[in-house]
């Protein structure tokens, strides 16, 4: 493994019916390929050595003493390579021929696994041909391919010379209402693979998929499929290979369907990752409670050189293009009924909202609105403040104002500038200075008119703070910090452009769409400093605490998995070319980013409420639990010796 991954790979021969020399010279063809490309772990279809589609040829010790030479012969022909191979194939135990995978390496046989769920329905009749692993009462030692091998109906893992450990189950196994794979996992598997011979018929792939992603997705496990395709005989089904890689859930890679052409699916899986998840899923730790397995080890190999080939997504949190248009309208059904419920719960028909004409406010906006149609509210029961300070643009104002009037809500505007300088005066500061008294006066100034002017109408403060800002601790405490409920405190800035854009495209009049489109554009600012001298905005966030695409990448891996600020950096480098962020550049922010997490956990020990939408949250009272004085030492550490 290197940073917690794992290359494994699931391939799909050609194959000819009961042609054992032809298919093992496949097979070895994949081995040393798949050798050469790094692949750690390689798994065939099911009965690959034979052809799953013999039949009653499966008798004829002819085929069975053939079978177990030219596995011999495989072993010796690969015994340089470092891959773990898992073949198909049948063998005699005592009195009964079991359809088996065979695990090799080094020249060697690893170890046997029997299948246990023999399907004896439909077109299929493996009973008529092999035993169950379930008839192998006791472990077996049995001299096969020139090796001495313990078999046995318990559950059987592997482990490789890097701890990761992984199951077998063949085929029928995971479609049975007990799959092996369950007390696999529970004993300790990383990974699942699966050797296959599963026909094609309308719609069962995409039944097979949903059971794989289910399969892998409930064990919080790697799993690996290969299904045998092109070669295998059509007399009455055809096999269309399928090749599938699944990391908790998701599928990562897959082969073509009914492909004539041989296949090597080659993927990475992040074994780090997954046990991250079941260490924080209590609920997976309880179940493994009196599991165990027997464990067979692999043999040491070379370290080889470490290059990810897998995707990573440069944006975690915005969903896919196929699914933004429910994701949207799911994220702000969330918001939506987290401030419906605390509204009613207030039998509070007021909303004060401060109004910035940037995105955050905008968002917050929305959702007030949203929810106030849904309740049967009135919108003038909205109403928007724009507070116009020292750093207030012309831009942002009119984009502000033109939003509220649009949107039908109740509009005030209360500038903070005369009583932002009789507060200076009062407490002594310079207005020329333009430090943090500066800015955090300001910041304080527009919360105090909205919680009075709340106060004044019976009404309830909605926050715009967003994840983001709250991770970077970009927010004034006691200032925008504070409100009475907050709807975008698990948004993050990334996803609220996209969110603004859904109800810009699908939900407004052209005007609001035209300001709402403006609104995306802007920079990013707080306005705490004057504009520059063409009026426009010289406070740009991002240009302070750097690119928020960059930082939710960090917040995501970082609070989502736990991973080290040395993987973030190698992932951001593979997600993000290199003419958009150098590896300084992302050495500087990520360092950053950890600087101010730790330093601003004291504005989020201490914040308001407001709805978990994500699988990423803040809440010191739900998914984050850090303490205030906690030191930052050890991630900077490793943010210098990138």
């Amino acid at each position: 493994m290197n940073y917690g991954y794992i290359t494994v790979a699931s391939a799909i021969p050609q194959v000819r019916v009961a042609d054992v020399d032809y298919n093992v010279e496949q097979i070895e063809r994949f081995v040393v390929d798949a050798d050469k490309r790094g692949v750690e772990i390689l798994v065939f279809p099911e009965l690959s050595v034979t052809g799953y589609s013999c039949q009653d040829l499966f008798a004829q010790q002819a085929l069975l003493d053939r079978v177990e030479k030219k596995i011999a012969d495989l072993l010796e022909a690969t015994e340089r390579c470092d891959v773990i191979s898992v073949v198909g194939a049948p063998v005699c135990i005592g009195g009964g021929v079991y359809n088996c995978a065979v695990v090799c390496q080094h020249g060697k046989v690893l170890g046997i696994v029997p299948k246990r769920f023999l399907p004896n329905y439909g077109e299929f009749y493996e009973k008529r041909w092999f035993a169950s692993s379930d008839d192998l009462t006791e472990s077996v030692v049995i001299g096969y391919a020139g090796s001495w091998v313990s078999v046995s109906g318990e559950e059987t893992l592997f482990k490789t010379a890097r701890g990761v450990k992984f199951g077998i189950e063949l085929c029928e196994d995971v479609w049975s209402p007990l799959p092996p794979s369950n007390n696999l996992v529970l004993s300790g598997a990383d990974i699942i693979f699966n050797l296959s011979a599963s026909d094609g018929l309308i719609g069962k792939n995409a039944y097979l998929k949903s059971l794989l992603a289910q399969q892998s997705a409930r064990l919080i496990c790697g799993y690996v499929y290969s299904s045998c395709g092109f070669g295998e005989s059509t007399q009455d089904v055809v096999y269309g290979g399928n090749a599938f890689v699944y990391e908790n859930g998701t599928l990562v890679a897959e082969s073509k369907r009914f492909s004539l052409e041989e296949q090597l699916v080659v993927s990475q899986i992040d074994v780090d990752k997954l046990r991250t998840e079941r260490r924080r899923n209590t609920s997976f730790v309880h179940a493994q409670r009196g599991h165990k397995a027997r464990v067979f080890d692999a043999d040491e190999t070379d370290e080889r050189r470490f290059e990810l080939f897998r995707y990573v997504d440069p944006h975690p949190f915005i969903p896919e293009n196929d699914d933004m248009y429910a994701s949207c309208d799911e994220i702000f059904s969330i918001q939506v009924c987290g401030l419906a419920k605390r509204l009613v719960h207030t039998h509070c028909k007021c909303a004060v909202i401060g109004i910035s004409g940037g995105l955050d406010s905008t968002l917050a906006l929305l959702v007030c609105v949203k929810t106030f149609d849904k309740l049967g509210y009135d919108r003038k029961g909205i109403v928007g403040v724009t507070m116009p300070g020292f750093g207030t643009t012309d831009r942002t104002y009119n984009n502000a104002m033109t939003l509220m009037k649009g949107l039908g809500i109740t509009v005030r505007e209360i500038s903070i500038r005369k009583s932002v300088m009789q507060h200076f005066e009062d407490i002594g500061h310079d207005i020329n200075v333009h430090d943090v008294t500066y800015e955090n006066g300001q910041a304080r100034e527009r919360t105090q008119i909205l919680m009075d002017l709340s106060n004044e109408l019976g009404g309830m403060v909605i926050g715009t703070g967003d994840l983001s800002e709250l991770a970077l601790g970009w927010a004034t405490y006691n200032g925008d910090h504070m409100s009475m409920y907050g709807v975008n405190v698990s948004i993050p800035k990334t996803l609220i452009r996209y969110l603004v854009s859904h109800v810009a495209e699908n939900s407004v009049d052209e005007q609001s769409r035209a300001t709402l489109l403006d609104i995306i554009d802007t920079p990013i600012s707080p306005e705490l400093i004057p504009a520059d001298e063409h009026g426009n905005i010289k406070q740009k966030t991002e240009d302070l605490v750097g690119p928020y695409e960059l930082h939710d990448f960090f917040i995501y891996h970082f609070m989502r998995f736990g991973f080290s600020p040395a993987k973030i950096y190698m992932l951001a480098r593979h997600a993000f070319s290199k003419d958009l962020y150098s590896d300084e550049v992302i050495k500087h922010w990520l360092k950053t980013f950890v600087r101010r997490f730790f330093n601003q956990q004291f504005k989020r020990s201490c914040l308001p409420d407001g709805p978990k939408v994500g699988s990423v949250s803040l809440s010191p009272r739900g998914d984050w639990r850090m303490p205030t004085d906690a030191s930052s030492a050890l991630w900077l550490a490793e943010c210098e010796n990138l």
